[in-house]
Formats: structure tokens, C-alpha cells, sequence
């Protein structure tokens, strides 16, 4: 009994110095590629770029085509035009319906009796009679007067000719050529034609011709200096401006009136006296006045778009 209780208390242990190896319970995960997560940030990128300019697109898009803000610019803008429009109407239709009566009612304290056949006959004869009349009693006036009209016609017909509708002209505009004509070119005009008298009182043949070289020259040299000065600073040009367009209109406009001025010339110097000279002039003028104011306006016009242009690409 007792060999059998020592032999099964008895254990043997048995101790190793070797132990076995640690066991790895780490995941390995796969090598990111470089290649594909640059190629999908750079797609990325792209389309967040072409999002944000198709939404900058659709917003210009929505501004442009919004019915709200075009709708009152439009009728602001058609409102303006109708009311100018008017204006317009109002002052060539009053200034008309004066001129029209004064010349028709020339006679209107011996109409007694009078058929409208002979008011419309005697009409311009007597009309020619207070004129010569006028040109005795004040002719600087008279003669400032028929400047100003015919300055005025000749910037509406310019107006006219450059595609401007009849009643859409510049107000402003035929204002500053009536000015210059009016206060300038009839009280100069007075001046300069019985100078031209005094400085050739010979009645010679080449008289004529010397008066139409000497008008075509030097006074027209003159007066179109003066002309396009008063028309910059009427304009608030500064003088560089003013000069700039002087030296760019000088010779061009005087190679141009040798087209019109020397053949009506002929008839100013030759035919018509000296104090009914401006009339016949003024007369011609409104062909003249119109290629002047014209191409005033075209240089004026060319300026301002340069300057708009050069400030806009600074």
C-alpha cells in the first residue's frame, strides 16, 4: 500500500530551457500605390475646379438673364429716349412755327383784304427788304443771328447724316455749334470781309483770285483753329486735348475746304456785295458746317474711346 501511494504521489516535472517561438497575431495590410492616389487626387482637383467655374458660369448666366433687374433698365431706358424724343419734337416744332410766322406775317399790317395767294407772293420780297433794312440799322446782330441758325441746322443735319434718327440729336451738342456760330463766326465774319476789302482795294482782275487764296489760307486757318478751340472747352477738354485735336484736324480740314470754298468763293468776291456776303456764305455753311462738326465729333468720340480703352486695360 505504501509503494503504491509513493508511486502515484511521485511526479516527475520536466523543465525545458527551450521555449517556443512567440506567435504573431499582427494583420499585414497590402502597400498603398502611390501612382493611383495621385492620379485620384489630381481628378479630384479637376473636378472641383470645373464645379466651381460652371457655378460661376451659371451665376454670371442668372445675372445677365435676370428679368427682374433687365426689365426696369429697359424701360428706364425707353422712358428716357420717348421723353428726349419729345423734347426734341417740341423744340424743332416751336422753333418753326416762330420762323415760319415771322417770315409769312412780314406783311400782316396791310393783310386787309389780301388773298393768300398775294400773302405768299409778297412774301419773300419784303421779307429781302427788312433784312437790308436790319443790315443798315445793326448788322453785327443781324449777321450773329443767321450764324446761329445755320451753325445749329448744320450740327442736326451732321446729326442726321451719321445715322441719328430726326428727333434723337444731341441737345447739347447743336447748342455748342449754335454757340460758336452765333457769338463767333457772324461778328468775325463782319470784321474779316471788309478787312479783306481794305487789304485789296484795287478792282483789278486778279483781285478776286488773291481775296480766294488769301480766304483760303490764312483765314481759314484762323477760323478753324478758333472753331475747334471754343468746341474742346465747351466740351471741358483739357488743353492738351483741345491742341492734340487742332494738330490732327489742321491740315485735312484745309485740303477740304479746297474742294467746296474756292468755286463759291468765285461768286462771294466777284458778285455779291460786301454786306450781303455772309447770307450767300452762311448759305454754302451748312454743307460746310456739317463735314466741320462731323468731324469734330468723330475725333472727340475717338479720344474718349481711347482713353476708355487704356484705362480699362491698365
Amino acid at each position: 500500500m505504501a509503494s503504491l501511494f509513493c508511486s502515484t504521489t511521485t511526479t516527475t516535472i520536466i523543465f525545458s530551457s527551450k521555449f517556443p517561438p512567440p506567435i504573431r497575431t499582427h494583420t499585414q495590410f497590402p502597400k498603398p500605390n502611390r501612382l493611383k492616389t495621385q492620379k485620384q487626387s489630381i481628378t479630384e482637383r479637376r473636378s472641383l475646379i470645373v464645379g466651381s467655374i460652371i457655378e460661376d458660369r451659371e451665376a454670371i448666366d442668372v445675372k445677365k438673364s435676370d428679368p427682374q433687374q433687365e426689365e426696369p433698365k429697359e424701360v428706364d431706358r425707353d422712358s428716357d429716349r420717348l421723353m428726349s424724343r419729345g423734347i426734341n419734337a417740341a423744340i424743332v416744332l416751336a422753333a418753326g412755327t416762330v420762323a415760319v410766322t415771322k417770315l409769312l406775317s412780314i406783311d400782316h399790317d396791310y393783310w386787309h383784304g389780301w388773298t393768300l395767294y398775294e400773302i405768299l407772293r409778297y412774301a419773300p420780297e419784303h421779307n429781302w427788304v427788312a433784312y437790308e433794312q436790319i443790315l443798315k440799322t445793326n448788322p453785327v446782330l443781324a449777321k450773329m443771328a443767321i450764324s446761329g441758325v445755320v451753325y445749329s441746322l448744320g450740327d442736326w443735319i451732321a446729326q442726321c447724316y451719321e445715322g441719328k434718327p430726326l428727333f434723337e440729336f444731341d441737345r447739347t451738342r447743336v447748342l455748342r455749334s449754335g454757340l460758336v456760330g452765333f457769338t463767333l463766326h457772324g461778328s468775325l465774319s463782319h470784321y474779316y470781309y471788309q478787312f479783306c476789302e481794305a487789304l485789296f482795294p484795287f478792282q483789278d482782275w486778279w483781285v478776286v483770285p488773291a481775296k480766294v487764296a488769301f480766304d483760303q489760307t490764312v483765314w481759314s486757318a484762323i477760323w478753324n483753329t478758333i472753331y475747334y478751340t471754343v468746341l474742346g472747352l465747351l466740351r471741358f477738354q483739357s488743353p492738351d486735348k483741345v491742341f492734340s485735336e487742332i494738330k490732327t484736324t489742321f491740315w485735312p480740314m484745309i485740303t477740304a475746304g479746297w474742294k467746296l470754298w474756292p468755286l463759291a468763293h468765285l461768286v462771294t468776291y466777284g458778285v455779291i456785295p460786301v454786306d450781303q456776303r455772309l447770307l450767300w456764305v452762311d448759305c454754302i455753311e451748312l454743307i460746310w458746317v456739317t463735314i466741320l462738326s462731323t468731324y469734330s465729333n468723330e475725333k472727340a468720340e475717338a479720344q474718349t474711346t481711347g482713353e476708355t480703352n487704356s484705362t480699362t486695360e491698365d
